[in-house]
């Protein structure tokens, strides 16, 4: 069997979909040596991909995600190599691509929260955005031979929202992998940041759904009545949505908040080890991969009360609350940084938690799809 990937999310740079997708190909090389696969990437990212299994070999597809090149050419490109089947690890499937696919949902994000702040675009061409986007995910539920879901909640999401897909859905979770490295001068490395203990982290982007705007007020209120002089750490990308939010902290003259914008794994991993605790408040998740991250690190974790992260976290590996309520996630934030108790067992239930995760398992879970559906 002949199988396509579109790679052309693959590595650090797309965030959670380029680790999802880069480690998706790494443990098929490990576990599948008689299919033959092509793994289609962007120019950007092509020499990033170097094969370690003679059935896998790389070809240049260069169209941007969500572009028009990527509906009206990407198709041919597809069609060129004669795959059997091609998974698509996203839900921009080409309209124009005929031949049997899966594709991946990681969520409904686009969907549940159709709002204009989500965009640089103007209102105008926001909605043509977005309603193009609909027919497009439509597309891709409704043709694709199989749906791999990343989590219980957004299968039941898609199933609410496309009924007729239900019984093609799949779920199949991501995990969580951090490589211990680095012999450095702890110390010396955060201060070079400006980071000083004790410091809450959060790791992600700043879109409106990631509610990072009631952080930053639970924080200031929280602040306010705290015993110690805590920082908050904010690691992303540096973006139309970063600077929004570094405006809205200037202009609110709240202090204490350190952004990062560019960081090393190694820095990535101690920031998460040293934290006193991790809060994750978005209202909208399909996965959730930072705070799974943290319990990986022997980190307690404050999260959003969302369906997802409990899912995802376990009911007792995390502190939830209803985050969109700055009082009550303030006072959430002092229990969980007054009380060392409650800290170790949120850690000791947290890396029990972790234990449920693999990449491997993912991938050997997607191959049995592909088989399946040859």
């Amino acid at each position: 069997m002949k199988i396509g990937i579109d790679a052309r999310f693959y590595g650090p740079g797309s965030k959670g979909l380029g680790r999802y997708t880069q480690k998706l190909i790494v443990h098929l090389e490990q576990i599948d040596h008689i299919n033959e696969y092509v793994i289609f990437l962007r120019r950007q990212n092509f020499d990033l991909y170097s094969p370690t299994n003679k059935n896998f070999t790389k070809a240049l597809a260069d169209y941007k995600w969500y572009s028009l090149g990527e509906q009206l050419f990407f198709p041919f490109t597809l069609y060129k190599y004669k795959c059997d089947i091609i998974h698509f690890p996203h839900f921009n499937v080409p309209l124009l691509y005929f031949k049997k696919f899966i594709v991946t949902i990681h969520d409904l994000i686009l969907l549940r929260y159709p709002t204009q702040k989500a965009s640089t675009h103007n209102t105008f061409f926001y909605w043509i955005k977005f309603i193009l986007y609909r027919v497009v995910i439509f597309n891709a539920v409704h043709r694709a031979l199989s749906i791999i879901a990343v989590s219980k909640f957004t299968k039941s999401d898609i199933c609410r929202q496309y009924k007729k897909t239900c019984h093609k859905i799949t779920v199949i979770y991501e995990s969580a992998e951090i490589h211990q490295k680095g012999n450095y001068n702890h110390t010396q490395n955060l201060l070079k940041y400006g980071i000083i203990k004790p410091y809450i982290l959060y790791v992600g982007n700043a879109y409106p759904h990631k509610n990072l705007y009631a952080l930053v007020d639970a924080f200031f209120m929280y602040r306010k009545s705290a015993n110690k002089d805590f920082q908050l750490i904010l690691v992303g990308c540096d973006d139309y949505f970063y600077k929004k939010l570094q405006q809205y902290i200037k202009t609110k003259n709240i202090s204490h908040i350190v952004i990062l914008h560019t960081v090393t794994d190694e820095l990535l991993q101690q920031l998460y080890k040293e934290a006193t605790f991790f809060v994750f408040p978005s209202l909208y998740e399909g996965f959730g991969l930072p705070p799974l991250e943290a319990q990986l690190l022997g980190t307690p974790v404050l999260s959003s009360d969302h369906p997802c992260m409990i899912e995802i976290l376990s009911q007792d590996g995390a502190l939830y609350c209803d985050t969109s309520n700055v009082e009550l996630f303030a006072q959430m934030m002092q229990k969980i940084a007054s009380n060392d108790d409650l800290q170790l067992q949120l850690v000791q239930k947290g890396q029990e938690n972790v234990k449920k995760y693999s990449w491997q398992k993912m991938a050997k879970k997607t191959y049995n799809i592909y088989t399946k559906n040859s």
